[in-house]
């Protein structure tokens, strides 16, 4: 062999096997912040406690985490879900009240009362004494994408849809998202609108690879309401898989027909509204 090719030869083994430790080691991941006790983000003022966050390894990846034919978002497999609601009051595990939520200072109010839980209160997912001015299916995820001013540095980069959504540094382009929620072989539809159980900051699980975080309620990382509970048939702690969906993928069902921030009854009045004004155009 000549002098040449054998200097070369050691470069290319030498660089393959620099690749080869490199691709090995795991990249670091962001600071991760969490607020200890809490089940969701819910005010300005809330201290944060800086804590390490581990990076992507395969003891942290989620089982049966794959996208399937025509899906954009895999599912997370085998996720710890626990129950809340609207007007929850402080006990347990639960130290923080939920009248207000990550993105509605007024949560409570504007869904329009206390959303009981208990099923002796409860009829065809609503509770009994009012009907909600928002959604009753509706859950909570570990992230909230919006800081004391805009949106939290890492938001554009880890929301998928970030671009898409975007409305302005005020708005969230996480809330009202809707979510498909499996158990056995059932599936329900919920609209993402508040940020826990008790961590606000873990994108790595929300939209990555990574299992959630240990927490008080056994490493819960779903929070879901009492209609979705009643649905799914849910323990008050339970095992369910998750997946974000894109509207055109949720069907018609008790999730479609209630609420303010429903995308279906937003799309239904603009198309009656859309109707109407034809019509009046016809008949002048």
């Amino acid at each position: 062999m000549k002098p040449g090719k054998f200097t070369h030869t050691i470069a290319v083994i030498l660089s393959s096997i620099t690749s080869l430790f490199a691709h090995g080691t795991p990249e670091k991941a962001e600071p991760a912040k969490m607020k200890a006790g809490k089940k969701s983000e819910k005010s300005s003022q809330d201290r944060f406690t800086n804590v390490s966050s581990i990076a992507f390894s395969p003891g942290q990846l989620l089982s049966a985490a794959r996208t399937e034919p025509g899906q954009r978002y895999p599912w997370k497999a085998n996720i710890v879900t626990t129950v809340f609601w609207i007007g929850e009051q402080p006990s347990g595990n639960n130290p923080v009240p939920n009248r207000t939520s990550s993105w509605d200072k007024q949560w409570t109010k504007n869904y329009g009362g206390f959303d009981d839980p208990s099923p002796a209160h409860r009829s065809n997912y609503v509770p009994v004494k009012f009907t909600p001015r928002q959604n009753p299916f509706y859950c909570a995820l570990p992230y909230n994408d919006k800081a004391h001013t805009g949106h939290r540095p890492e938001a554009q980069r880890v929301v998928p849809w970030f671009n898409e959504a975007y409305q302005g540094p005020a708005v969230s382009t996480c809330k009202d998202r809707w979510v498909a929620i499996r158990k056995g072989n059932r599936t329900v539809y919920a609209q993402w609108e508040d940020a826990g159980p008790f961590r606000t900051d873990h994108w790595q699980y929300v939209f990555g690879n990574e299992r959630p975080k240990p927490n008080l309620n056994k490493g819960a990382g779903l929070d879901v309401s009492p209609a979705v509970r009643d649905y799914l048939g849910l323990k008050e702690t339970d095992v369910t898989d998750w997946r974000f969906v894109d509207f055109k993928e949720v069907p018609r069902g008790p999730w479609s027909t209630i609420g303010e921030n429903n995308t279906f009854v937003i799309g239904d009045r603009k198309k009656g509204a859309a109707r109407a004004e034809k019509l009046g155009t016809i008949a002048h």
